[in-house]
């Protein structure tokens, strides 16, 4: 809800919904959310990344104080926040935040982390960063794939070397398993 409440409900077509109410979905226990959050106790804004709880009784992820605000709300895995300054802090460059990066996933009870000591005037949501793939492919290099007529073994350092973008001075040498007595030296 627009106030940083919410619980869980059957999924009933009966089902009736108070009003400031900003999503309706499908409940996910594993569903990593962001929030922007303003602090009433301590004066700053705060960035926090949680799992919701199935819970029918309504729950605060802005915390117990009735006057700290939701400010923003994703649901988007990488999340990134343009952090503008304001008042007597305007003249600071804006603030470019990887949310992934900032902070570590915790409850929704937890405090968060404070985006700045300085005034912050405005908060928008950006787009996300582009991730790029957990395992490196390997290129199509005819050197490192295993030779269908002679059935080789693939060359694993020079596997790792194509990975690590190492260059080599010297071929074969100290590495038995690449020695090839047929083939002249290059």
């Amino acid at each position: 809800m627009k106030n940083g409440d919410y619980y869980t409900t059957s999924s009933e077509a009966t089902n009736h919904y108070e009003e400031g109410i900003l999503r309706i979905e499908k409940f996910d226990a594993a569903k990593v959310w962001t929030a922007i959050v303003n602090d009433a106790d301590q004066g700053y804004i705060y960035l926090k990344r949680f799992t919701l709880e199935d819970s029918v009784k309504k729950q605060n992820v802005t915390g117990t104080n009735p006057d700290s605000q939701l400010i923003l709300l994703t649901d988007e895995a990488y999340p990134r926040f343009n952090v503008q300054f304001g008042g007597g802090d305007s003249f600071r460059d804006p603030l470019e935040i990887d949310a992934e990066q900032f902070i570590a996933v915790k409850s929704f009870r937890a405090k968060g982390k404070r985006l700045s000591n300085y005034q912050i005037e405005k908060v928008e949501e950006i787009e996300p960063r582009i991730v790029e793939p957990s395992e490196p492919q390997l290129a199509a290099d005819t050197d490192l794939q295993p030779d269908a007529d002679t059935a080789q073994p693939i060359n694993q350092q020079a596997v790792k070397d194509q990975l690590t973008g190492q260059m080599r001075m010297f071929d074969n040498i100290d590495d038995d398993t690449t020695a090839n007595d047929d083939e002249p030296e290059k």
